[in-house]
């Protein structure tokens, strides 16, 4: 049988909005009013769904949240496998992090590896009082014993299956794609 180089559409614009409202719901039900709370997207789409997170907060709670972002490169455990210049972008985190409720941000959690190396990232800027992890889709398959605090979609796959998120500020348009290990991109 060859293999799948399909793709599936998991969410559409319409259901990553709803995704982030009921997400942002949920922060704002468990840190109700709570102005030491902020978010830190993980580049690069972390940080679309951490500001989105936040204006629907405030929308929600009339609470304004601070947001940063971080980068991973350098403190990612494969770092020395295959990439022999990785390109380093800019952490901006404008507020302190000691004992600050911080929610970490990615779009797509896997083994957990890249959640761990944010958190060592993030611990190199100060000791937060709790740190909570939000994603846009969780795939499964951890290597590492992390969860997500905060989940949009939570989606069984394969190892050689990819899920793709595009978002609005990046590539123009929000979805979230199952492609198979043959797939080539759009034509």
């Amino acid at each position: 049988m060859p293999p799948d180089t399909g793709k599936r559409v998991l969410l559409d614009a319409s259901g990553v909005r709803r995704a982030l409202r009921r997400m942002a719901s949920q922060i704002a039900e468990r840190h109700p009013g709570e102005g030491d709370l902020a978010l830190v997207g993980i580049r690069t789409n972390g940080i679309y769904i951490a500001q989105r997170l936040a204006k629907e907060i405030e929308a929600i709670e009339g609470l304004r949240l601070e947001t940063g972002i971080i980068d991973v490169t350098l403190y990612r455990d494969d770092i020395s496998r295959g990439r022999p210049h990785p390109l380093v972008k800019r952490t901006e985190i404008p507020f302190p992090v000691d004992d600050r409720k911080i929610i970490l941000v990615d779009d797509v959690l896997f083994t957990g590896r890249t959640t761990r190396a944010a958190l060592d990232a993030l611990m190199d800027f100060g000791r937060p009082a709790l740190v909570e992890l939000a994603v846009l889709v969780d795939r499964g398959h951890r290597e590492l014993p992390i969860r997500a605090d905060y989940v949009g979609l939570e989606v069984s796959t394969s190892r050689d299956e990819s899920v793709i998120v595009r978002m609005e500020e990046a590539e123009g348009a929000d979805e979230v794609l199952l492609v198979g290990p043959g797939w080539k991109g759009e034509s």
